[in-house]
């Protein structure tokens, strides 16, 4: 309770700072930077499993079948890590950085055994060549596949088992 009262006086307090027009996302749907972890805490009973997987299959949805493109940000063509970005963005309001590169490095390490829908999963598909996906439960990941454009894939096919480097918890779901 102790907490709860706390949380509340400081995003008050953060919020009465600001402009009402001006409220930062993450404050309106509940949510809180940890600048340590780079990552969201955004309390569970907003962001249950069901519900980001929900959240996250909403936005593939918007994106399905539109073709590869390397750099590509749009539905003209997109890349695997703007894709990621849209669909943080958009489902939940998160701001991931826009290459893989960047990416594989926010929020916390988790093995393939711990994955949960909405926890991203790195390949390494070449040299110098990383891909990304986001897990949606199942053992299955939506990506921007360089042949198929924006899919749904099997993590436990040969090809991507054989490119897996890890995986990351990008939106924690613990309460703040």
């Amino acid at each position: 309770m102790f907490k709860i009262i706390i949380s509340a006086l400081l995003g008050f307090a953060f919020i009465s700072s600001a402009s009402a027009f001006e409220i930062p996302k993450e404050i309106k749907h509940g949510g809180f930077f940890n600048q340590s972890a780079r990552s969201y805490y955004i309390p569970q009973e907003s962001l249950a499993d069901g519900s980001i997987k929900s959240r996250i299959l909403e936005q593939y949805n918007n994106w399905k079948g539109t073709r590869y493109h390397f750099g590509g940000t749009t539905r003209r063509g997109i890349d695997c890590s703007a894709l990621m970005q849209h669909i943080f963005s958009d489902s939940i309001n998160l701001s991931l950085p826009r290459t893989t590169g960047e990416q594989i490095h926010r929020g916390k390490s988790v093995s393939q055994q711990q994955l949960k829908p909405g926890d991203l999963v790195f390949f390494n598909t070449g040299p110098d060549h990383r891909h990304v996906g986001v897990y949606i439960g199942g053992d299955e990941f939506i990506h921007a596949s360089s042949s198929k454009g924006v899919t749904i894939s099997m993590l436990s096919n040969r090809y991507w088992q054989h490119h897996y480097i890890t995986a990351r918890r990008v939106a924690d779901r613990r309460i703040s």
